[in-house]
């Protein structure tokens, strides 16, 4: 397999950071509401019902601080604080959706290949099974 891309893929590459920030879990799934239109603070947790408060304060703002969404005050009263996509964000779904394609296409060998690991670990007389199963 060639190992060489676009980009190298060494753990302190600068790109790795900015890869965990944007790929993780409730990244995403901010990315994909916004991608649809802008939403407020509570929009967004009611979207997305499994995130905490603080979670999605920590993610936005990495994703603010990464420039893929923008952060809106209106001088009313309250506040009213209003979360975009940015262009650059904009440039992210294709390479996400095609990410998010290809673990559709391949879930079901992924998940064989999983349940394969397993039952390897469970049984402790097999090659690659744990250490600790052996005793």
């Amino acid at each position: 397999m060639d190992t060489a891309g676009p980009a190298e893929l060494r753990v302190d590459a600068p790109h790795r950071e900015l890869l965990d920030q944007v790929l993780d879990k409730w990244s995403l799934a901010v990315l994909s509401h916004l991608c649809e239109r802008p939403s407020r603070f509570n929009e967004l947790r009611r979207a997305i019902p499994a995130v905490t408060q603080k979670s999605l304060t920590a993610t936005l703002r990495r994703l603010e601080r990464n420039g893929v969404v923008a952060r809106e005050v209106a001088a009313t009263r309250p506040v009213a604080v209003t979360y975009r996509i940015t262009p650059l964000g904009k440039t992210l779904r294709h390479p996400v959706d095609v990410l998010l394609a290809w673990a559709d296409a391949h879930l079901p060998a992924i998940e064989q290949a999983r349940r394969a690991f397993d039952d390897q670990q469970d049984d402790p007389h097999l090659p690659g099974a744990s250490p600790e199963r052996a005793t």
